[in-house]
C-alpha cells in the first residue's frame, strides 16, 4: 500500500537563477542505522522485486518539471522546478517504519525516517552543480489503522503532561514542515 505524505513545499531561490533541480530522499534518521542503510535497502529491494520506497505523486504536485525516477535508487526522486512559480511536490512512501525493525510480538515502535530535499543550480562547463539548499524532516510511516492509533496514543500522552511540558511539543500541521539542514 502507498502512504502519501502531505506536500513538501520548498523555498524558492532568487528568480534570476536558472531552473534548479531538487532531489528528495528517504533515509534513516537514526545515526546508528545509517552505516547499514544500503544493506537494509538492498534487503527491502530483494523482498519486493520491482517495488519502490519513494515516488512522486504527479497529479497532486504543482510546478515540477521533468520528474525522474531512477530504477536503482529506490529511495530517491528528482525533478526540475520553475523558481517563479508556486511549487509543491507530493511524495508517496511505499514502506512502513516497522519494516526495518526486528520483529517482536507486536507493538514495534518503527524506525524514524528522514525526508530530505537537496536543491542544486546548474553547474558550468565541466563543473558540478552548485548546492543551493537542503531541508529535511523526521517522519514515521505506519499503516492507516496503526497511524490513527499511534496519533491517538501520542495525543493522549501529550494531554496528560503538565502545561510547561506540553509547550515543548511541536504543533501539528496540514503539510510537512521542513527544517533547513546546514
Amino acid at each position: 500500500p502507498s502512504h502519501p505524505i502531505p506536500s513538501l513545499s520548498h523555498p524558492r531561490p532568487a528568480p534570476s537563477r536558472p531552473v534548479p533541480q531538487s532531489a528528495v530522499r528517504v533515509t534513516f534518521h537514526d545515526r546508528r542505522l545509517q552505516p547499514s542503510e544500503q544493506q537494509q535497502l538492498d534487503g527491502w529491494r530483494w523482498s519486493r522485486p520491482g517495488g519502490r520506497i519513494l515516488d512522486i505523486d504527479i497529479p497532486l504536485s504543482v510546478g515540477i518539471l521533468h520528474p525522474q525516477i531512477h530504477p536503482t535508487l529506490l529511495n530517491t526522486v528528482e525533478f526540475l522546478w520553475e523558481p517563479s512559480r508556486r511549487t509543491s511536490v507530493f511524495v508517496q512512501v511505499h514502506c512502513i517504519s516497522t519494516e526495518f525493525t526486528l520483529r517482536k510480538s507486536g507493538g514495534e515502535k518503527g524506525v524514524p525516517f528522514r525526508i530530505q530535499i537537496d536543491t542544486f543550480g546548474v553547474g558550468g562547463k565541466g563543473d558540478p552543480p552548485e548546492h543551493l539548499h537542503s531541508a529535511s524532516c523526521l517522519v514515521k510511516v505506519f499503516k492507516p489503522k496503526g497511524a490513527d492509533r499511534k496519533q491517538k496514543t501520542d495525543r493522549e500522552k501529550v494531554e496528560k503532561q503538565p502545561a510547561p511540558e506540553r509547550e515543548k511539543f511541536q504543533p501539528g500541521y496540514e503539510t510537512t514542515v521542513l527544517a533547513e539542514v546546514r
